[in-house]
């Protein structure tokens, strides 16, 4: 009788772990094409906006992520990434917040927090701040900033309790 008891107890506390576990996933993008043919003031060619391409390229957010339940939606506060996320989060309805890319490891703890429990974000970031923002969610060193060439991948990072694990998406 008591080991019968002792098995119920064991089993509902590894039941509640279980439902309980961390379960996260995260969409993490680098900014469409910018303008670099943008002239003016230093501050604009500092902050240019998006060109043509990469203008086409955030309305095909839509479609591309309209499968995930995004629940809350970051960008860092430049207008290449806000611009990326712009028509997505309008056509879903929902705002995007601000995050410091210099303050990279602080911002992965947040994300982490278990009031992100089950919840599906999407990060735009930069060629060198989106695969560090990866490597930080895994905790391990996996991915190199991207060329600047490049703005054809993102990451889907999927913590599951400890299990941990990214997969690296061409489009």
């Amino acid at each position: 009788m008591f080991k019968s008891l002792i098995l119920t107890i064991c089993t509902l506390l590894f039941l509640t772990s279980a439902i309980n576990a961390q379960k996260q996933r995260f969409i993490i993008i680098r900014h469409a094409e910018k303008d670099t043919t943008v002239k003016g003031s230093q501050m604009m060619q500092a902050d240019p906006p998006l060109n043509s391409k990469g203008q086409e390229r955030a309305a095909s957010l839509i479609q591309r992520f309209k499968k995930y339940k995004i629940s809350k939606i970051y960008s860092t506060n430049y207008n290449r990434t806000k611009s990326t996320v712009l028509p997505l989060a309008n056509a879903i309805g929902l705002s995007i917040n601000d995050y410091d890319p210099r303050q990279l490891k602080a911002f992965a703890d947040e994300l982490q927090l278990p009031a992100n429990n089950s919840k599906t974000m999407l990060i735009v970031g930069h060629s060198n701040t989106s695969p560090k923002l990866v490597n930080m969610l895994l905790g391990k060193d996996m991915y190199k900033d991207l060329d600047d060439s490049v703005y054809n991948q993102y990451w889907i990072v999927k913590i599951n309790g400890q299990r941990k694990h990214a997969k690296v998406i061409v489009y």
